[in-house]
């Protein structure tokens, strides 16, 4: 498991992404057409030109992080480049089972339309927010969490870096005392839902159905898993799916276990440079590489070659 290929989530997406890649290589352009078909709209349009108001709405910000990301992945393919495992933060574990076969990317693209709907949904029925504590150890902020009512771990994004989830005025609370325990800093973020926690649970009720009438293939290679970090089988992946809506994103549990396997290259493969950030700061002897224009595929042959 030396060649991981990663895929982002939500927050990562910018207007334009995925451009280049579909104009230099047919087969990611092709990605986009297929994904039109999918979820019912141009959203090759919504990626490239926007507007930002858009692409940023759930519904649609979730099929096109996949999309752009399954885009970036043909032209990686394009250059005989396999990966030795895949994993996925949130929405991108999506991108992730497209990328090792469990399902045609064409699927992924029109399961996760069901599941961006059935979360924007949720979180209209149960407002709630998400912020960023930044410069506390992991254990600190799960204990401050659980001494406060509707508030949860969100996602463990790296080391000193923990997103929490839950009602409004508890994550309130939880900042203020996130900041008298020494946290550096605290970012609410541009959220209207608690994503990743039970207050979006009813999702589930939604989503399932679509889950389980997938025909899941073994993934190959090796799926990584950030509901519970560990490698998952076909038979378990529709349930990851649906746990993921409540679940903690585990991504620094998971990039600690494929280095524990032997990774060794972190490439991201998507718009944006948020997760190579994250596993650097999780371990810096990975070497990472973010791939979501032309350029970043150069970068990775010379990586990878070197």
């Amino acid at each position: 498991m030396k060649l991981v290929f990663g895929f982002p989530g939500q927050g990562s997406q910018a207007v334009g992404m995925g451009r280049e890649v579909a104009e230099a290589f047919p087969a990611a352009r092709e990605v986009y057409d297929q994904a039109a078909e999918a979820v019912g709209f141009d959203l090759a349009r919504v990626c490239f030109e926007g507007p930002i108001e858009e692409l940023t709405r759930t519904e649609v910000q979730q099929p096109a992080l996949v999309a752009t990301s399954v885009a970036c992945l043909r032209a990686v393919e394009s250059l005989g480049i396999r990966a030795d495992v895949v994993v996925g933060h949130s929405v991108g574990e999506y991108s992730a089972l497209a990328a090792c076969g469990a399902l045609p990317a064409q699927d992924a693209i029109r399961l996760v339309r069901v599941r961006g709907e059935a979360t924007a949904a949720a979180a209209q029925e149960t407002p709630g927010a998400m912020a960023a504590i930044i410069g506390l150890d992991d254990e600190v902020v799960e204990e401050l969490a659980a001494g406060i009512d509707g508030v949860w771990p969100a996602n463990y994004n790296c080391p000193g870096q923990l997103v929490v989830s839950g009602e409004p005025a508890a994550v309130d609370t939880l900042l203020e005392r996130a900041t008298e325990a020494g946290a550096r800093k605290t970012v609410k973020l541009p959220i209207s839902g608690a994503f990743h926690s039970p207050l979006v649970a009813s999702a589930a009720d939604r989503l399932r159905p679509e889950a389980e009438a997938i025909a899941w293939a073994e993934p190959d290679p090796p799926f990584m898993s950030t509901v519970t970090a560990e490698l998952e089988h076909a038979d378990r992946l529709a349930d990851i799916l649906v746990d993921q809506l409540a679940a903690p994103v585990r991504f620094t549990q998971a990039v600690r276990a494929l280095v524990a396997s032997g990774a060794e290259t972190f490439v991201e493969i998507g718009p944006g440079q948020v997760l190579a950030g994250l596993v650097k700061r999780i371990d810096r002897s990975l070497r990472t590489v973010s791939v979501g224009t032309p350029e970043g595929l150069t970068k990775l042959e010379e990586v990878l070659h070197a």
